[in-house]
This record gives structure tokens, C-alpha cells and sequence, in this order.
């Protein structure tokens, strides 16, 4: 066994981790950053990347190189089939990215792994945790990789994880919540009736779909279904969106990558305690309705890495408090948002669904309305 040290141990190289590391790095700050997989995962899996975050990632010489590579989609509507219930704008965003960029997940995480190489980093894998000792001077954590077992031992570790997280788990910290049900994802491409401006959200009584365009001609589909394929068909989608999408004009020619996942509601009860902190998908899951989930855990990135920089400049814990209660209370918001979203999207009664809808679309004619709903899907409050 072999042992080193550092002031940070970062443990997950997704999104949050990765954009935590980059903070970090930009700061001078000495961090070791480990995953558990051989290399990064060549999927999808989240697709946008919303106003507040670019504003947030601009710090990390990160949001220039992402809009250079994503699709800029100014409009959000929800429709019933052909019908739009409500017609939601960024353009009047106080940001200079008043819009919400589509990137397919490990495209980001491209961009990211790039930039840290820049400042000098890699991510070691595969390295695992297995365990950590925490104490008031920081932790020992037993790790084991290609070469062996290892012990590092840092001032702090970051459980950037996931939601099965280790170190989240080794913390003793609770993780209540519940779960949705199963969702359908997929990456296709199709002929598609409306314009590639916008991300649509469907409301149908089979239940809802939401179809947003990527790069290179694709479009991402999620749809809460029950029983769900773990790797859907492109009848399958055809199927989900003959149900639920336009009456005519869709056709589905390619499925290039699906997946079933479960959906669960949950937030830490601490995003701080003595050495350990965390951020993204260990720290909180959520529904998917409104695209909040990376988004979330990479604010709570920018945040974490300026708070622990100071904390290990000045020698006090006041501003990693800070980060431990201000992320979750924005994690709590975001939930019971999320929560709100899917609630109503599933409504199953006939009159339930009809009165919902003349109530979207009765707010959509406001238009102080739809500027609130924008700026809070956009992560502005």
C-alpha cells in the first residue's frame, strides 16, 4: 500500500466533480481528483446547461468553450399535442447567454476534463474509495486501484459520487426521499414538425414526453413511462410519440442511444459536516422536469471550490456553513419545484388535466408570468 496527501480529496469525475476540481485548480489549491470507472462514460445522459449555471462557469474560462460547442434554444413551451398551453422566452434574461444550451453530457464533461489538463490535472482512475476515517484535522481514506491499494489523506473530501454515494454513506448522512417512477430516455434522429428553437414539454393523457434538439441533427426525448425499456426501440419511441407528441409529421429514423432510469426525490439532510462535503447528484436528485439536475450540482461546484479555497486560506469553516445551508436550501427550492412540475404534468383525471390546462394557459397570457417562470427555469431564484 502506497499513501499521499493533499488538501482536498475529490471523490467522482462527473460534472460537479470535475467543474469542483477546476475551481479548485484556478485557485492554486492542491487536490486529488479519483473516479471509479476506467474512463468517462461516452453518453448523454444530461442535455442542458441553463443561463445561471454558464454565468456561474464563466469564472472557469468554461462557458465560452460550451456555447461554442451546444445549441442555443431560446423558447420553452408546453403543449397538448398540437396545442401550446405556454410560451416561455429567455431572450429577456439579464445574462449574456439569455438562453438554454443544449450539450449532451459527456460532450460537457469533455470540455471540462480538456480544461483541467490545462491547469495541469488529471483524474486518476480507476481508482475507488472503499472507506474514510473523518477527525476534526480532516480524513484517511482507503482507496484501491489498478496499482493496488492507496491512502490519501486530505483536509477535506468531496463526495461528488452520485446518488448510491460512498462518501456521502461513510458520513453517516441520511438521504430521504422518494421515487417517481420509471422514465424513458433517448437520443434520436427524427423528422420533427416544429422548429429547432425550442425545447417542448407534452402534455398527453398516456402522460407527458419532452423533446429538445441537440447537435448534429438529434433530439433528446424524455418520457415518464411506466415499464419503461431498458434500452427502447425505435418503435418505442415512435409508439411514445404518436401517443403523446403531434398528431402528425414525426417520424422516428434512428435511435441513437436509450436508456430507462428511476427517478427519485431526495435531498441530504447536510451538504456539510467537519471534513465532508457535497455536491451535485449526491447531494440531491430530482425529477428531470426542467432540465435542473446538473445544473444544480454544478452552481453547487462554483460554490464549493471558492468556499473550501478560503476556508483552507483563512482557517475558519464560516464559509463552508455557508455553502452547507445555502445549497441545500437552493437544492429544497429546486425540489419542490421539480416536484410541482411533475405533479402536474401527471395529472390522470380528465377534468383535472382540463382545468390545468386553462390555467397554463390563462398565466401564459401574463406576461410578468412568463418572465418569472423563465427566470426560474433559467436558476434565477
Amino acid at each position: 500500500m502506497h499513501s499521499l496527501s493533499t488538501q482536498v480529496l475529490i471523490v467522482g469525475a462527473g460534472p460537479a466533480g470535475l467543474a469542483t476540481a477546476i475551481g479548485l485548480a484556478e485557485r492554486g489549491v492542491d487536490f486529488v481528483i479519483v473516479d471509479a470507472l476506467d474512463e468517462a462514460q461516452n453518453t448523454s445522459r444530461a442535455a442542458v446547461i441553463h443561463a445561471a449555471t454558464l454565468d456561474s462557469l464563466r469564472a472557469l474560462s468554461l462557458s465560452d468553450r460550451l456555447v461554442a460547442q451546444g445549441i442555443e434554444v431560446p423558447r420553452f413551451r408546453i403543449r397538448e399535442r398540437d396545442a401550446v398551453l405556454f410560451d416561455a422566452s429567455f431572450a429577456g434574461l439579464p445574462t449574456l447567454t439569455p438562453f438554454a444550451l443544449m450539450i449532451p453530457q459527456d460532450e460537457t464533461e469533455r470540455i471540462f476534463i480538456d480544461r483541467l489538463a490545462e491547469l495541469g490535472h488529471v483524474v486518476r482512475r480507476p481508482v475507488r474509495l472503499t472507506r474514510f476515517d473523518a477527525s476534526a484535522a480532516g480524513v484517511r481514506a482507503t482507496c484501491e486501484g489498478e496499482d493496488g491499494a492507496v491512502t490519501i489523506d486530505a483536509r477535506y473530501i468531496v463526495g461528488a459520487d452520485g446518488e448510491k454515494s460512498t462518501v456521502r454513506a461513510g458520513a453517516g448522512i441520511a438521504f430521504p426521499g422518494d421515487t417517481y417512477g420509471s422514465f424513458l430516455l433517448a437520443d434520436v434522429r427524427m423528422d420533427w414538425p416544429i422548429e429547432r428553437q425550442e425545447v417542448s414539454l407534452f402534455f398527453a393523457q398516456a402522460g407527458t414526453v419532452v423533446v429538445a434538439p441537440l447537435s448534429r441533427e438529434r433530439y433528446r426525448v424524455v418520457a415518464q413511462l411506466a415499464d419503461a425499456p431498458p434500452a427502447p426501440a425505435l418503435a418505442d419511441v415512435q409508439r411514445l410519440m404518436d401517443a403523446r407528441g403531434p398528431r402528425s409529421g414525426v417520424r422516428v429514423r434512428e435511435v441513437l442511444w436509450g436508456s430507462r432510469f428511476q427517478v427519485h426525490h431526495k435531498l441530504a439532510d447536510r451538504l456539510h459536516q467537519g471534513p465532508v462535503l457535497l455536491v451535485g447528484d449526491a447531494a440531491h436528485v430530482h425529477s428531470p422536469a426542467g432540465g435542473q439536475g446538473m445544473n444544480l450540482g454544478l452552481r453547487d461546484a462554483v460554490a464549493l471550490s471558492g468556499a473550501l479555497h478560503a476556508a483552507l486560506r483563512d482557517g475558519t469553516e464560516n464559509l463552508l456553513e455557508a455553502y452547507g445551508s445555502e445549497r441545500r436550501l437552493a437544492a429544497a427550492r429546486v425540489l419542490a419545484m421539480t416536484d410541482r412540475l411533475t405533479r402536474v404534468a401527471t395529472l390522470s383525471g380528465p377534468a383535472a388535466r382540463w382545468v390545468r390546462n386553462r390555467l397554463i394557459a390563462a398565466a401564459s397570457a401574463v406576461p410578468a408570468v412568463k418572465r418569472a417562470v423563465a427566470r426560474r427555469l433559467a436558476g434565477y431564484g
